[in-house]
């Protein structure tokens, strides 16, 4: 039996990857349990799942579960208690699904403990992919994607050796602005961008959808979760969410993966990997292949992508950078201080303001955050 860590587990992927551990309650066992401050719906989860210890960033909220739970759990608080919980002895593997870039201390905790990793965040190696990559290669630790994307193209990958690989190709579904304009998009209000067409998640998350900075980072990601060279990856946007990634292989074969638009689906891919076990997630129909359609993205509506390939090229901490930079964007577009189109221009500015640091280390990279944030806040 697999024994699981669980951070981020009151957010969206956090609540799929419960519903995939009950699903299989003879080969997952949950053992940790993580969260920012939701204490209500991690009560639920402590009542349901029984962890041995649960950890909340939020030490006053920390206290106000500890007085709600008794003795019944460990409760650890601060972010020093979510790193404790990352490398808790009792795991086997850990979901790093806590949202933004507050994951990568914790999620690197848990690599140089030795602890399988099945990432979420799509931050962490954005933000520190070389340092990320290098412990977890010393320590002969897997990183299993539990993106629905990268999951695909692992996928993919089992059909060929890495060496054979041309392209490796993300899909957008387009989010809810495929079809606007640029000057519809200027006037895009916090509820018109959280519309999404074909996923229900986090309000940050369906944000990233709708400007494509979410294809932005997973083009980072993938860069460092396949050893694939930046000019090798490539997006396409395709808007029924069915073919979720594709390889290109050099004698001209494309492998594609397909499945419903479920998060739960890639989830336990991730964890019970390499076996496969009947799922209750649904499957496809022939309906839902009759017509599926791909073009390429338009750059100058989704200027992110452009983005993401500088932040590539110079590599250091510029990547993390645009993170932190776009998720301080976000937080102000949904408060109402800056306009859609906004959002994608202040982190191309914060972006070219920074002198990068090559080969960074793990302080370097978050001074680099912490710089791009105060920068991102206190531009017009």
């Amino acid at each position: 039996m697999k024994k699981i860590v669980v951070l981020g587990s009151t957010g969206s992927i956090g609540v799929s990857t419960l519903e995939v551990a009950a699903a299989f309650p003879d080969a997952l066992r949950v053992v940790g349990l993580g969260a920012r401050r939701n204490i209500a719906v991690l009560r639920e989860q402590i009542e349901r799942f029984h962890p041995l210890v649960v950890a909340v960033s939020d030490e006053l909220k920390a206290r106000e579960l500890q007085g709600l739970v008794g003795g019944t759990v460990e409760v650890l608080a601060g972010e020093e208690g979510i790193a404790r919980l990352a490398r808790m002895g009792e795991a086997d593997t850990v979901v790093s699904a806590i949202v933004g870039a507050v994951g990568l201390v914790p999620t690197l905790e848990a690599i140089r403990a030795g602890k399988e990793v099945a990432l979420a965040n799509k931050e962490v190696l954005v933000c520190g992919g070389e340092i990320i990559m290098r412990e977890a290669s010393a320590r002969g630790v897997e990183i299993m994607p539990v993106d629905s994307e990268h999951s695909a193209l692992h996928q993919c990958l089992r059909a060929g050796a890495r060496s054979e690989v041309k392209r490796l190709i993300l899909t957008a579904s387009g989010g809810p602005f495929l079809d606007w304009s640029l000057e519809e998009m200027g006037g895009a209000t916090p509820e018109d961008a959280l519309k999404h067409p074909r996923w229900e998640m986090g309000k940050k998350v369906t944000i990233d959808s709708a400007t494509m900075m979410n294809k932005a980072l997973e083009m980072i990601e993938a860069r460092w979760l396949f050893g694939i060279p930046p000019e090798r990856i490539d997006v396409v946007v395709h808007p029924e969410s069915v073919v979720h990634s594709l390889v290109e292989f050099e004698d001209g074969s494309v492998i594609a993966q397909m499945s419903a638009a479920d998060m739960r689906i890639p989830i336990q891919y991730a964890l019970l990997y390499p076996r496969r076990s009947a799922g209750q997630w649904g499957s496809l129909g022939m309906d839902d292949l009759r017509a599926l359609h791909f073009e390429k993205p338009d750059t100058l509506r989704f200027p992110v992508l452009g983005l993401a390939r500088r932040a590539m090229e110079v590599g250091g901490t510029l990547p993390a950078v645009l993170n932190a930079a776009n998720e301080i964007a976000v937080e102000r577009f949904l408060a109402g201080e800056i306009p859609f189109t906004r959002i994608p221009a202040l982190t191309g500015e914060v972006m070219g303001k920074h002198i990068s640091v090559d080969h960074p280390s793990l302080d370097e990279v978050l001074r680099a955050d912490a710089w791009a944030r105060r920068e991102t806040r206190g531009s017009a």
